[in-house]
């Protein structure tokens, strides 16, 4: 048990699309992630991808649907077989919770990121 700020944790970050591994939560890593721009549309086969903004304002694209606009202090799901692609236009802060191993990148064709732990 122990303590994890998650602002001190997002500033050793330099880069965007990196997520780095900040906790475990039962057999998920829980993660935080800086990113701008646009990530490749993707899906994950066998799980939900999870997303909440700590700080900024991202873009979800879904295949077939409208895309939904994510602001600080809100979260979004995406349920597990839909392609859809987070952006954003400004750097955004994010946390992640993912099944550990599953890649970051589904199944476009960008490799996974490391993730590595902070």
């Amino acid at each position: 048990m122990s303590l994890v700020n998650l602002a001190e944790k997002l500033a050793q970050i330099s880069t965007h699309w990196d997520p780095h591994v900040v906790a475990d939560y039962n057999d998920n890593d829980v993660m935080v992630v800086k990113f701008k721009g646009e990530f490749p549309f993707h899906k994950h086969d066998t799980t939900d991808d999870f997303f909440l903004v700590l700080e900024g304002e991202m873009i979800i694209d879904i295949e077939g649907a409208p895309s939904k606009v994510v602001k600080t202090g809100e979260m979004f799901i995406v349920p597990k077989g839909v392609v859809h692609r987070p952006r954003s236009e400004t750097e955004v802060k994010v946390l992640l919770i993912e099944p550990k191993g599953e890649p970051n990148s589904g199944d476009a064709d960008r490799p996974p990121a490391p993730k590595p732990r902070l």
